[in-house]
C-alpha cells in the first residue's frame, strides 16, 4: 500500500463525497506566477490559490492557502495565527514527509496525506467566503489545476479532519 495518496485517490475522495470538480491540464509549473501565465487558466470562473508550506520557531508546521495574487507578509501572518517566533518557509524534505508533495506542487489538497494532523491549515477568508465561484488548486500534481466550490472545499476539509484557521488579509494598495 502506498504511503501517500495519489491524484487518482484524491479524485476518488471527491467522488465519495459527491463533490464535482473541474480539472484543467496544463504545462508543469513551479510558481504561482508561471501557473497564472498558462493560456488554459486565463479565463477561470473563480480564482487560483497560492500555497505556502511554513514552520514556526517551535517547528510547528503550517500550510497557508490564499488568493493567488495576495501579498503575504509572514511576520503579520504569524501574529494573526499566534505562531511563536514568526513563520518561515519549511524545508522541502519536511514538505514531502508530511504532505507527500514537492516544491512546486504545494496544495491544500495535499492535506489528504496529513493523517496525523501535523500541519495547521490557514486559509484566506476570501477563498472560502463565496466571493469566488471556484477555487483552483493543484491536484497533487503541478501539471493540472482542479477547481472546487468553496462549500465543497470546506466539506473536503471537514472529511479529512482539517479545520482551517480563517484569516482576513488587509487589502493591498
Amino acid at each position: 500500500m502506498a504511503r501517500f495518496k495519489t491524484r487518482g485517490d484524491l479524485e476518488a475522495k471527491f467522488n465519495e463525497l459527491g463533490i464535482t470538480t473541474k480539472t484543467i491540464e496544463h504545462q508543469e509549473v513551479f510558481t504561482v506566477e508561471a501557473m497564472m501565465s498558462q493560456p488554459e487558466l486565463q479565463n477561470l470562473k473563480g480564482t487560483a490559490a497560492k500555497n505556502l508550506f511554513l514552520k514556526d520557531k517551535k517547528k510547528k508546521l503550517w500550510l497557508c492557502s490564499a488568493v493567488h495574487d495576495r501579498n503575504i507578509k509572514l511576520n503579520e501572518l504569524a501574529k494573526m495565527v499566534g505562531a511563536p517566533g514568526g513563520l518561515r518557509l519549511a524545508d522541502e524534505e519536511i514538505l514531502f514527509d508530511k504532505l507527500g508533495v514537492k516544491q512546486g506542487c504545494v496544495t491544500a489538497f495535499a492535506l489528504i496525506n496529513d493523517t496525523n494532523n501535523d500541519v495547521n491549515f490557514i486559509v484566506d477568508e476570501d477563498l472560502v467566503n463565496g466571493k469566488h465561484e471556484m477555487i483552483y488548486f493543484h491536484p497533487l500534481s503541478n501539471a493540472a489545476s482542479t477547481g472546487i466550490t468553496p462549500s465543497d472545499f470546506m466539506k473536503f476539509l471537514d472529511d479529512i479532519n482539517h479545520k482551517p484557521i480563517k484569516v482576513k488579509f488587509e487589502d493591498q494598495t
